[in-house]
């Protein structure tokens, strides 16, 4: 079975998320029942028996059963039509095997950029109360980062680019993942976040997708409590924030 995810591929989350909300024609449900089964080395997704296929056409299926089910579950939850703006855990497999799988190193590559210019390194220098929830927020990541992987990073008050010391790049670099499926979780992760470190905190047990979350998101939740949001807004946060727990459940069941 394809063409219900042939337009999603491995885009932004942003993009996703203007899908969203925008809400497509969507497809009736035609399946009774959702599965995951052993097929060969992995665990397939069926519908009712027959297989479902990725945007590529290639078997949609994971490598553990507790991940595979998980999919399939997001198939069951399906009501009168099929939504994929509802099933972030499929997306993240489609993207997997179709982006990921046949290119790691690349996708490496993207996860060590952000190293260079991580979120977790520039701080405001004022108002004092962001600066102190920046602080509160990152500095223990940046001590754990420091401790546990030897990655020692350097910070700066602005936004003017502050270049990171060689040894404390690749320390985090040889934390990145070389596993396709937990390379992708990571990938995603460090996309919603814009911080590599904050998606090797959750992919080492460091942090929770809402920690993560709420890291990523101290300089925007400052302007949200000060200037209010609206329901776009809203939709969209919700959006990633689905994204970012898909990306935690490949992470757990991996």
């Amino acid at each position: 079975m394809t063409g219900l995810f042939d337009n999603d591929g491995p885009q932004g989350p942003v993009e996703l998320a203007r899908r969203s909300v925008r809400q497509p024609a969507l497809r009736k449900r035609f399946y009774e029942t959702a599965e995951a089964v052993p097929e060969g080395d992995a665990f397939a997704v069926r519908l009712d028996g027959k297989p479902v296929r990725t945007p590529a056409g290639r078997a949609l299926a994971a490598p553990t059963l507790p991940l595979a089910q998980a999919v399939a579950d997001e198939w069951q939850a399906q009501r009168d039509v099929i939504d994929p703006s509802k099933m972030p855990l499929t997306r993240l497999a489609n993207s997997i095997i179709d982006g990921v799988s046949d290119r790691p190193g690349p996708v490496a590559d993207e996860v060590e950029k952000y190293l260079g210019s991580d979120l977790l390194c520039y701080r405001a220098g004022e108002p004092s109360g962001l600066v102190e929830r920046q602080r509160r927020a990152w500095d223990p990541i940046l001590d754990w980062a420091a401790q546990t992987l030897g990655a020692r990073m350097s910070v700066r008050d602005g936004i003017v680019f502050v270049a990171q010391p060689d040894a404390a790049l690749a320390a985090a670099r040889a934390a990145i993942p070389e596993e396709p499926w937990r390379l992708g979780a990571v990938n995603t992760v460090t996309a919603l976040g814009g911080s590599a470190l904050l998606a090797l905190a959750l992919l080492r047990g460091r942090l929770t997708a809402e920690e993560v979350w709420l890291a990523a998101h101290v300089d925007e939740d400052w302007n949200i409590e000060r200037w209010g949001q609206d329901e776009e807004a809203l939709a969209r946060r919700a959006f990633r924030f689905a994204e970012l727990k898909a990306a935690e459940t490949v992470l757990r069941l991996r």
